[in-house]
């Protein structure tokens, strides 16, 4: 199957089963949403939904965060990884907002990347989730998945991957396919042990088809060994 063929193919395929795939993470503002993706680097979006209430009742505006203490902040995101780097990325976050931005999240890549603690994943994810622009936040689900299904061979980088992606899935299922790569990631192609048999698109998936492969070779390799034997 060519690659063309295969974008086409997987994104019609995940469109038919995820029609309404979106975020996990719980948020109610722009701001909020930007302080829970800073919280999900290398943490799960449950265990952020976990603290960000209370971290949002105490700190509800940029110009709350940026006011605070850090140790104060590290008090209400002490289970989430990282949380001494977390705390000081959230109050600068928060004081740049207010001192560049007027307390705003602004709507544009240049802007977001300006922000301790953003890089271009969770700018892309503020761009797609926000404000509605096509962007593809490449994280390590995404990163993942779409090399094993074939979309992005041998794609050495998170950018290479967001560029490759970027080209190859319509600029208006951009979004949707952002959360179809990581929730398949998340819950089905799952990095140590990937499960094929409750896998929908497994019949279009470059990783299936080598694996398919390679038991296939193995059988073969076993039966003419029994064959000898007997």
């Amino acid at each position: 199957m060519k690659v063309k063929e295969r974008y086409s193919a997987i994104v019609e395929r995940f469109a038919a089963h995820m029609p309404q795939a979106q975020t996990e993470l719980e948020f109610a503002s722009p701001f909020q949403l930007l302080v829970a993706v800073i919280l999900s680097a290398q943490c799960t979006d449950k265990r952020v939904n976990m603290v960000t209430p209370a971290l949002f009742a105490a700190f509800p505006t940029p110009r709350a965060l940026a006011a605070a203490e850090v140790d104060d902040i590290f008090e209400y995101i002490r289970s989430v990884s990282y949380p001494n780097n977390k705390s000081k990325a959230l109050k600068g976050m928060a004081e740049r907002l207010v001192a560049d931005y007027g307390g705003e999240v602004p709507a544009d890549m240049e802007s977001l990347l300006t922000l301790p603690g953003v890089g271009r994943k969770t700018a892309n994810v503020m761009l797609s989730v926000v404000f509605g622009q096509a962007a593809m936040a490449v994280d390590t689900h995404v990163f993942r998945v779409a090399e094993r299904l074939g979309l992005t061979t041998g794609s050495r980088s998170p950018l290479e991957t967001e560029r490759r992606l970027t080209a190859g899935i319509p600029r208006e299922r951009l979004g949707l396919a952002h959360h179809w790569l990581i929730l398949h990631g998340r819950y089905v192609c799952k990095a140590r042990r990937p499960d094929c048999g409750a896998c929908f698109i497994a019949d279009l998936c470059r990783y299936h088809e080598r694996e398919a492969k390679e038991v296939a070779k193995a059988a073969k390799k076993a039966a003419v060994a029994n064959g000898s034997k007997e």
